[in-house]
Protein backbone atom coordinates (compact mmCIF):
# COMPACT_ATOMS: atom_id res chain seq x y z
CA UNK A 1 0.00 0.00 0.00
CA UNK A 2 1.10 3.50 -1.04
CA UNK A 3 1.80 5.98 2.09
CA UNK A 4 0.35 9.46 0.22
CA UNK A 5 -1.34 9.39 -3.03
CA UNK A 6 -1.24 12.87 -4.23
CA UNK A 7 -4.04 14.72 -6.28
CA UNK A 8 -3.38 17.88 -8.12
CA UNK A 9 -3.36 18.84 -11.50
CA UNK A 10 -0.35 21.16 -11.47
CA UNK A 11 2.64 18.82 -12.54
CA UNK A 12 5.22 21.08 -11.29
CA UNK A 13 3.45 21.74 -8.01
CA UNK A 14 2.56 18.20 -8.05
CA UNK A 15 6.01 16.98 -8.70
CA UNK A 16 7.91 19.35 -5.78
CA UNK A 17 5.35 17.65 -3.19
CA UNK A 18 6.32 14.36 -3.92
CA UNK A 19 9.69 15.10 -3.70
CA UNK A 20 9.95 16.55 -0.10
CA UNK A 21 7.85 13.62 0.58
CA UNK A 22 9.93 11.28 -0.79
CA UNK A 23 12.65 12.92 1.34
CA UNK A 24 10.78 12.05 4.46
CA UNK A 25 10.54 8.71 4.09
CA UNK A 26 6.99 8.23 2.57
CA UNK A 27 6.17 5.86 -0.54
CA UNK A 28 4.32 8.50 -2.74
CA UNK A 29 1.99 8.11 -6.16
CA UNK A 30 0.87 10.97 -8.28
CA UNK A 31 -2.51 11.40 -9.86
CA UNK A 32 -3.47 14.46 -11.98
CA UNK A 33 -7.04 13.78 -12.26
CA UNK A 34 -9.80 12.45 -10.70
CA UNK A 35 -10.66 9.61 -12.28
CA UNK A 36 -7.65 8.35 -12.63
CA UNK A 37 -6.97 8.94 -8.33
CA UNK A 38 -9.91 6.93 -7.67
CA UNK A 39 -8.82 4.20 -10.37
CA UNK A 40 -5.29 4.21 -8.42
CA UNK A 41 -7.08 4.25 -5.05
CA UNK A 42 -9.00 0.87 -5.71
CA UNK A 43 -6.44 -1.20 -6.79
CA UNK A 44 -3.00 0.07 -4.83
CA UNK A 45 -4.67 1.52 -1.57
CA UNK A 46 -2.90 4.68 0.08
CA UNK A 47 -2.72 5.55 4.06
CA UNK A 48 -3.49 9.01 3.63
CA UNK A 49 -5.00 11.40 0.01
CA UNK A 50 -3.25 15.18 -0.15
CA UNK A 51 -6.07 16.14 -2.58
CA UNK A 52 -6.62 19.42 -5.11
CA UNK A 53 -9.95 20.77 -5.61
CA UNK A 54 -10.15 22.25 -9.25
CA UNK A 55 -9.00 18.89 -10.89
CA UNK A 56 -10.12 17.94 -14.67
CA UNK A 57 -12.95 15.33 -15.40
CA UNK A 58 -14.18 15.43 -11.62
CA UNK A 59 -13.16 17.80 -9.03
CA UNK A 60 -11.66 17.39 -5.81
CA UNK A 61 -15.12 17.78 -3.83
CA UNK A 62 -16.69 14.80 -5.90
CA UNK A 63 -13.46 12.25 -5.02
CA UNK A 64 -13.59 13.07 -1.89
CA UNK A 65 -17.32 12.04 -1.44
CA UNK A 66 -16.48 8.96 -3.78
CA UNK A 67 -14.06 7.78 -1.62
CA UNK A 68 -15.78 8.48 1.56
CA UNK A 69 -18.56 5.73 0.53
CA UNK A 70 -16.01 2.88 1.22
CA UNK A 71 -13.06 4.37 2.93
CA UNK A 72 -11.95 6.36 6.51
CA UNK A 73 -8.35 7.24 4.61
CA UNK A 74 -7.57 10.60 6.18
CA UNK A 75 -7.96 13.26 3.37
CA UNK A 76 -6.13 16.66 3.34
CA UNK A 77 -7.46 18.80 0.68
CA UNK A 78 -4.92 21.26 -0.85
CA UNK A 79 -6.73 24.16 -2.28
CA UNK A 80 -6.96 27.92 -4.09
CA UNK A 81 -10.44 27.85 -3.41
CA UNK A 82 -10.88 29.95 -0.11
CA UNK A 83 -14.09 30.88 0.39
CA UNK A 84 -15.96 29.30 3.99
CA UNK A 85 -18.62 27.72 1.77
CA UNK A 86 -15.82 25.55 -0.30
CA UNK A 87 -14.23 24.86 3.41
CA UNK A 88 -17.23 23.40 5.02
CA UNK A 89 -17.89 21.31 1.38
CA UNK A 90 -14.80 19.91 2.16
CA UNK A 91 -14.79 19.56 5.68
CA UNK A 92 -18.78 18.03 5.31
CA UNK A 93 -17.84 15.71 2.79
CA UNK A 94 -15.35 13.97 4.87
CA UNK A 95 -12.23 15.45 4.30
CA UNK A 96 -9.85 15.58 7.68
CA UNK A 97 -8.40 19.00 6.58
CA UNK A 98 -8.55 22.11 4.56
CA UNK A 99 -5.55 23.99 3.66
CA UNK A 100 -5.49 27.08 1.71
CA UNK A 101 -3.18 27.34 -1.31
CA UNK A 102 -0.36 28.96 -1.46
CA UNK A 103 0.44 26.98 1.76
CA UNK A 104 3.74 26.53 3.60
CA UNK A 105 5.61 23.07 3.03
CA UNK A 106 6.54 22.70 6.67
CA UNK A 107 3.18 23.26 7.77
CA UNK A 108 1.47 20.61 5.43
CA UNK A 109 4.32 17.94 6.22
CA UNK A 110 3.82 18.79 10.17
CA UNK A 111 -0.17 17.73 9.51
CA UNK A 112 1.15 14.99 7.60
CA UNK A 113 3.44 13.54 10.26
CA UNK A 114 0.48 14.12 12.92
CA UNK A 115 -1.80 11.81 10.88
CA UNK A 116 0.14 9.21 10.83
CA UNK A 117 1.03 9.28 14.25
CA UNK A 118 -2.41 9.43 15.59
CA UNK A 119 -3.46 6.82 12.64
CA UNK A 120 -0.80 4.71 12.10
CA UNK A 121 1.90 4.66 15.31
CA UNK A 122 1.80 1.56 17.76
CA UNK A 123 3.77 1.24 20.74
CA UNK A 124 4.81 -2.53 19.92
CA UNK A 125 6.12 -3.28 16.18
CA UNK A 126 6.33 -7.03 15.31
CA UNK A 127 6.70 -8.43 12.39
CA UNK A 128 7.53 -12.46 13.52
CA UNK A 129 11.35 -12.24 13.49
CA UNK A 130 11.32 -8.75 15.64
CA UNK A 131 9.64 -7.02 18.03
CA UNK A 132 10.08 -3.53 19.51
CA UNK A 133 8.40 -1.78 22.09
CA UNK A 134 9.08 1.88 21.37
CA UNK A 135 8.39 3.19 24.50
CA UNK A 136 10.26 0.75 26.98
CA UNK A 137 12.94 0.83 24.32
CA UNK A 138 13.25 -2.82 24.10
CA UNK A 139 13.96 -5.00 20.95
CA UNK A 140 13.58 -8.74 20.71
CA UNK A 141 14.37 -11.78 18.32
CA UNK A 142 12.16 -14.18 18.81
CA UNK A 143 12.31 -14.66 22.79
CA UNK A 144 15.66 -12.87 23.15
CA UNK A 145 16.07 -9.54 24.10
CA UNK A 146 18.67 -8.18 21.81
CA UNK A 147 21.26 -5.56 23.76
CA UNK A 148 20.93 -2.33 21.91
CA UNK A 149 22.80 0.59 22.29
CA UNK A 150 20.25 3.94 22.36
CA UNK A 151 20.96 4.78 18.62
CA UNK A 152 21.65 1.07 17.32
CA UNK A 153 17.92 0.76 18.88
CA UNK A 154 16.44 4.19 17.08
CA UNK A 155 17.88 3.51 13.99
CA UNK A 156 16.82 -0.42 13.82
CA UNK A 157 13.07 1.04 14.76
CA UNK A 158 13.16 3.19 12.20
CA UNK A 159 14.18 0.86 9.65
CA UNK A 160 11.22 -1.80 10.92
CA UNK A 161 8.61 0.74 10.85
CA UNK A 162 9.15 1.65 7.02
CA UNK A 163 9.36 -2.15 6.31
CA UNK A 164 9.89 -2.74 2.50
CA UNK A 165 11.00 0.63 1.70
CA UNK A 166 14.27 2.04 0.76
CA UNK A 167 15.18 4.99 3.15
CA UNK A 168 18.22 6.66 1.53
CA UNK A 169 21.58 7.31 3.59
CA UNK A 170 21.16 11.01 4.22
CA UNK A 171 17.71 10.39 5.74
CA UNK A 172 18.85 7.93 8.08
CA UNK A 173 21.86 9.85 9.12
CA UNK A 174 19.42 13.48 9.84
CA UNK A 175 16.93 11.20 11.62
CA UNK A 176 19.22 9.57 13.92
CA UNK A 177 22.10 11.73 14.24
CA UNK A 178 20.43 15.12 13.72
CA UNK A 179 21.66 17.27 10.61
CA UNK A 180 23.93 19.50 13.66
CA UNK A 181 25.42 16.29 14.28
CA UNK A 182 29.14 16.17 14.86
CA UNK A 183 29.00 12.50 14.31
CA UNK A 184 30.69 11.52 10.32
CA UNK A 185 28.27 9.67 7.89
CA UNK A 186 30.61 6.71 8.25
CA UNK A 187 28.67 6.14 11.66
CA UNK A 188 25.50 5.15 9.74
CA UNK A 189 27.35 2.23 8.25
CA UNK A 190 28.96 1.23 10.97
CA UNK A 191 25.64 0.96 13.22
CA UNK A 192 24.25 -0.82 10.22
CA UNK A 193 27.23 -3.18 10.69
CA UNK A 194 26.78 -3.73 14.38
CA UNK A 195 22.50 -4.22 14.21
CA UNK A 196 23.75 -7.54 11.52
CA UNK A 197 25.81 -8.62 14.08
CA UNK A 198 22.53 -8.61 16.41
CA UNK A 199 19.78 -10.03 14.30
CA UNK A 200 20.70 -11.40 11.41
CA UNK A 201 21.69 -15.27 11.64
CA UNK A 202 24.75 -14.51 8.97
CA UNK A 203 25.76 -10.76 9.25
CA UNK A 204 27.99 -11.75 6.16
CA UNK A 205 24.95 -12.03 4.08
CA UNK A 206 22.68 -10.41 5.62
CA UNK A 207 18.63 -11.12 5.04
CA UNK A 208 16.71 -8.70 7.32
CA UNK A 209 19.12 -5.06 6.63
CA UNK A 210 19.75 -5.06 2.30
CA UNK A 211 21.97 -2.21 1.49
CA UNK A 212 20.59 -1.12 -1.96
CA UNK A 213 23.91 0.16 -3.39
CA UNK A 214 24.54 3.82 -4.09
CA UNK A 215 20.97 4.64 -2.16
CA UNK A 216 20.96 3.48 1.56
CA UNK A 217 18.87 0.39 3.22
CA UNK A 218 15.69 -1.39 3.16
CA UNK A 219 14.55 -3.60 6.04
CA UNK A 220 13.05 -6.81 4.82
CA UNK A 221 11.20 -9.34 7.04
Amino acid sequence: MTDILIVEDNIEMGTLLCDFLKAEGYSVEFCTDGETVLDVFENTGAKLIVLDVMLPNMDGFAVCKKIRETSNTPIIIVSAKTEKDDKLSGLILGADDYIEKPYDIDILLAKIKGIFTRRYSSDIVSDGFLKIDKNKRLAYKGDTQLDLTQKEFELLYLLVENTGKTLNKEFLFNKIWGFDSFSEPQTLTVHIKWLRQKIENNPKKPEHIVTVWGVGYRYER
